[in-house]
């Protein structure tokens, strides 16, 4: 009976893809152009290369790379193999990648050469059991994978995987500490390809940008191109002046960025004009919140063209989806949701006993449905904490309205107490950014003799902008009330984020904290 109801892998879906779309345009790095055939005779070459090194179902892979087309090749390799993927963010630091290729029980690397041929052999000595080290390209000590590539037959591309397999061992950003490994089935690899296919709003032509690193979001959004039969255009990370020279070259209809990311489109109308924009369809914006007033400065610019996602490793890219139509520009409260829950799903709003709240109460985030994770790898503690009452608990805190529209507060850990008041730093941030001279804000918790916890600011100003702390401290407590208002704002240069794009508040509560316990669960 298990294996009646068995299928939909992730595998199958890139098979799928290569079947049906043959000599379409699949994928381009800037070096290579490869149609779905061409792509699915690289996959085939992989699974050649990966079984002679004695890689099967159930073994482990890490990549270590950039955005190129041959990473994308292995990772689908990987995934019709059965094999246990686990991605390696390029930005994370060496302690990061060493613990997570230990934690992970990986058995084999491939590591770019270059740029992460030194990091490849600092790994491989600090975790012996490592198998074997690969290589895009010579890195001493390593098997080149690039240069056999051209030289073995192509496997055919028959599906090894199973539904309840692991298909990403995907590690948290650990912002909040050490990050864990999210075992991420092909069922719900498969349930959020098919949730992002019908329910953002695609273009008639895809032609898909991705700038951000594929080991990440940028990179699952691409099962759904492809099952589509879109097309892929990776680029090396995201400078303002070269990304819109690709979307004109390219023709470029849908993209994916993090909100600082299209905080850099805004304030660039010099860099913007130079190029032809026109062909964008499709912004999609997720993985941090986004600024209303940020927002509704880019509806103007780029037109009603923005979708976001709300999700989270433990549950991928679409807890909630805002769909173009709900950027209601008549509607400024609007612009402030994450949307409405996907479907396939349950998402409700809970509190601490575990009781639905009332429509306009703020309540955590719990989801559960196909989508979610199997729970943490190797923490059997944290994962009965994360699914309790077979709920998987997000962290995040939110409001409904009357028509079902989810609009988040912030997280459970990043709430401030301040003198009684429970302060989330989005209510700070959104009321800094929706003054004309602030470019972007973050906001912590610091402590206080008086308060038990200060509302701290750091601001970035647009460029020429002038302002004091005192303005902003007025605005902020017009907008949202005396609690809110910082107690003390610094102005920076620029914000401190994760890999992920998200505010880095672990580094700026740091000099605050240290030796001290913040009283917030």
């Amino acid at each position: 009976m298990q294996e009646l109801h068995s299928g939909g892998t992730g595998g199958s879906l890139i098979i799928s893809a290569i079947a049906r779309y043959g000599d379409r345009p699949a994928i381009a790095d800037g070096q290579i152009r490869w149609s779905y055939r061409e792509l699915g005779e690289a996959i085939g070459r992989f699974i050649t290369l990966f079984r002679s090194v004695g890689l099967r179902r159930g073994n482990a892979l890490s990549i270590l790379s950039g955005n190129r087309a041959e990473s994308w090749a292995a990772i689908a390799a990987a995934m019709i193999m059965g094999l246990r993927y686990t991605p390696l963010h390029p930005l994370a630091a060496e302690d990061d990648h060493a613990f997570i290729i230990e934690d992970a029980e990986i058995d084999a690397l491939i590591v770019e050469s270059g740029k992460f041929a030194a990091r490849g052999a600092a790994i491989r000595s600090r975790v012996p059991g490592l198998k074997h080290l690969l290589s895009f390209g010579p890195v001493e000590g390593a098997r080149d994978l690039l240069a056999e590539l051209p030289n073995v037959a192509a496997a055919p591309l028959i599906d090894d995987s199973a539904t309840s397999d692991i298909a990403w061992l995907a590690y948290t950003g650990g912002t909040t500490g050490r990050s864990k490994g999210v075992m991420i089935p092909h069922r719900a690899l498969t349930t959020m390809t098919v949730l992002l296919y019908a329910d953002w709003d695609w273009p008639a032509e895809i032609r898909y940008l991705a700038a951000t690193p594929i080991s990440h979001a940028a990179g699952v959004t691409v099962y759904p191109v492809m099952l589509r039969g879109g097309f892929v255009r990776l680029v090396q990370g995201f400078e303002t002046e070269s990304y819109c020279r690709v979307i004109e070259e390219e023709k470029i209809t849908a993209v994916f960025l993090v909100p600082t990311l299209i905080y850099a489109l805004i304030d660039a109308p010099q860099i913007r004009a130079k190029f032809d924009l026109s062909s964008l369809d499709m912004i999609v914006y997720g993985a941090a919140p986004m600024s209303p007033d940020r927002l509704r400065e880019a509806i103007e610019i780029f037109g009603p063209v923005f979708v976001q996602l709300y999700g989270q490793t433990e549950a991928p890219q679409c807890i909630t989806t805002m769909r173009k139509s709900d950027h209601d520009l008549s509607k400024p409260g609007r612009l402030g949701s994450c949307g409405r829950p996907s479907p396939l799903l349950d998402v409700k709003l809970f509190d601490r006993e575990m009781r639905e709240v009332a429509v306009g109460e703020p309540g955590e985030i719990c989801v559960r449905g196909t989508l979610v994770m199997d729970g943490y790898w190797k923490r059997p503690e944290a994962t009965a904490e994360a699914l309790r009452g077979g709920w998987l608990h997000t962290g995040d805190v939110a409001i409904k309205d009357e028509e079902g529209y989810f609009y988040i507060v912030d997280r459970t850990k990043d709430m401030i107490i301040s003198g009684g008041f429970n302060i989330y730093p989005r209510e700070v941030e959104d009321a800094l950014m929706a003054h004309p001279a602030v470019a972007s804000a973050a906001v912590i918790g610091v402590p206080d003799a008086k308060w038990g916890e200060a509302v701290k600011a750091f601001v970035v100003l647009k460029d020429a902008a002038a302002c004091d702390a005192a303005t902003l401290q007025a605005h902020v407590k017009d907008k949202r009330g005396a609690p809110w208002a910082p107690k003390s704002i610094d102005f920076v240069g620029t914000i401190p984020v994760t890999g992920l794009g998200k505010i880095d508040r672990k580094v700026l509560r740091a000099p605050y904290w240290e030796g001290r316990e913040r009283g917030v669960a």
